[in-house]
């Protein structure tokens, strides 16, 4: 009788250091990928809707150019000095905007 409590308890000792280990793990996926996906994603939305004509922007792409017009889902960007080479973008392109009044 003494043999199967100690083998039962044993058990579910290591069941409830599974469930630790497996609580742990989550909340450690959550704190280092979930949530500063959802900040990162959150700051990109509120960068995108902020946006205004004349504004300068950074593209992915590492090219430097000024809002010339803003639809609903893309903007179209003007580059070098020329005033020339106007593409049209998707407003997720952009990585940074700097603001036309920010001096």
């Amino acid at each position: 009788m003494g043999m199967l409590l100690t083998s039962a308890t044993a058990g579910s000792g290591a069941g409830i250091v599974m469930v630790v280990y497996v609580v742990l793990i989550g909340a450690f996926v959550y704190f280092m990928m979930i949530r500063p996906q959802k900040k990162e994603q959150k700051r990109m939305s509120a960068m995108v809707s902020s946006m205004e004509i004349g504004d300068s922007v950074l593209t992915n792409s590492g090219f430097y150019g000024i809002i010339i017009d803003i639809t609903d889902d893309t903007i179209i960007v003007e580059f070098g000095n020329n005033k020339n080479c106007r593409i049209p973008m998707q407003k997720t392109a952009i990585a940074q905007v700097e603001k036309a009044n920010a001096e």
